[in-house]
């Protein structure tokens, strides 16, 4: 029930920083605590000590909420471990089907993938023992304190026995992952073959049951089937992203800044727009650099901000009051390419970027949406 992927800007509920990682409830895990609550509520009915409605109800929702402790305890491994090797980890956030690791950067090793793969399910497993453990020797059977500590335990074994089927986006699917990508060494080969058999997973946890209760003449009990489906989707959709994900990395190769550059010309900042899109257009340049009165570029014209200028406002609008200024992440190295040139501009997201020699000269301009049609159509 984990991955690690960047998601949405506004996740849920902060609840703490544990190690300094931000952790996020999303209002989803609501809905899921409720449903878990009404499924199990009946079974501690008939369990000893055979609770009322009431304290039933109360030792259902603390089910959930251990449950989802769990998976944060999980989810804490793989940040921790990420962490030891030096990956950035943005947050953890807890939602309808799980948790999610938003670690910013792969593993360099698929040695190191494996690990922090490895070890979610391994701390899960680990404090399922030592809840299993407790229950058959230390907490008196019968009593509510013998109940939560099957459920700590049995909370733990799901999320570690879970996670360990070897399909994207579960950890065992990164753990494959690991082992392809050593065996060919190519991660992409190991995302595609862990995505597949992760596709298969999805579609066996809905075909499987209903073929077994079809062979048995038996009927899916209904939360059993809102699970199976529930579940299902969720591999699915992540195996779906990590097919995804795969082709577009298959494409960062060719980000190359001088290959992609447009040749710019270079106007001061009290230059009517007008005029410097006639030197643009007699030069076949594609960009528009400011400069100051030496001649050192300070700002580039903006194209969005152009193409929205009506074109009888032109002569009167200066090109300098549709410029954003130079700041230093905006100077990029024209012989970048490839992963260090996607992250020079993720820590630095604007619409164009000045390109210069080692030596200081201007080579062109990179704009992003240039960059965005190389990966156009993934």
């Amino acid at each position: 029930m984990s991955a690690e992927s960047p998601q949405q800007d506004s996740p849920g509920l902060r609840m703490g920083r544990p190690f300094g990682i931000p952790v996020y409830v999303s209002p989803t895990w609501f809905i899921v605590a409720a449903f878990i609550t009404i499924t199990f509520a009946p079974t501690f009915q008939i369990r000893p000590p055979h609770l009322g409605v009431p304290e039933s109800y109360a030792v259902a929702f603390a089910f959930a909420v251990l449950l989802y402790v769990s998976v944060l305890l999980h989810e804490l491994a793989h940040c921790v471990v990420a962490k030891m090797y030096g990956l950035p980890v943005r947050r953890i956030t807890l939602y309808l089907l799980g948790g999610v690791s938003e670690i910013e950067r792969e593993p360099e090793t698929p040695g190191r993938e494996f690990m922090v793969a490895f070890a979610g399910p391994l701390l899960s497993l680990g404090l399922a023992a030592i809840g299993f453990g407790l229950e058959v020797t230390v907490v008196p059977e019968g009593g509510v304190l013998s109940l939560l500590t099957w459920q700590l335990w049995v909370a733990n074994l799901i999320v570690g026995v879970f996670n360990l089927l070897p399909g994207l986006p579960l950890d065992g699917g990164r753990m494959l992952r690991a082992g392809v990508w050593k065996m060919t060494s190519n991660p992409g080969s190991g995302t595609i073959a862990a995505a597949w058999v992760g596709r298969g997973l999805a579609i066996a946890m809905v075909a499987v049951p209903f073929a077994l209760a079809l062979a048995s003449n038996q009927s899916l009990g209904w939360e059993y089937v809102i699970w199976s489906v529930l579940l299902a989707s969720f591999i699915w959709f992540g195996a779906t992203q990590a097919l995804r994900v795969a082709r577009v990395r298959a494409r960062i190769p060719r980000v190359n800044a001088r290959a992609l550059a447009r040749r710019a010309v270079a106007v001061t900042a009290e230059t009517p727009l007008a005029e410097a899109l006639r030197r643009a257009a007699e030069a076949q340049a594609g960009a528009v650099v400011v400069v100051d009165h030496g001649g050192r570029p300070v700002a580039i014209v903006n194209e969005v901000a152009v193409e929205s200028t009506p074109e009888q406002r032109r002569p009167w609008v200066t090109a300098g009051s549709l410029a954003r200024s130079l700041e230093p992440s905006l100077v990029l190295a024209a012989d970048l390419s490839g992963e260090s040139l996607i992250d020079a501009m993720r820590d630095a997201p604007a619409g164009e970027y000045l390109l210069v020699e080692r030596g200081g000269e201007i080579y062109g301009v990179l704009a992003t949406s240039d960059v965005n049609k190389v990966f156009s159509g993934v």
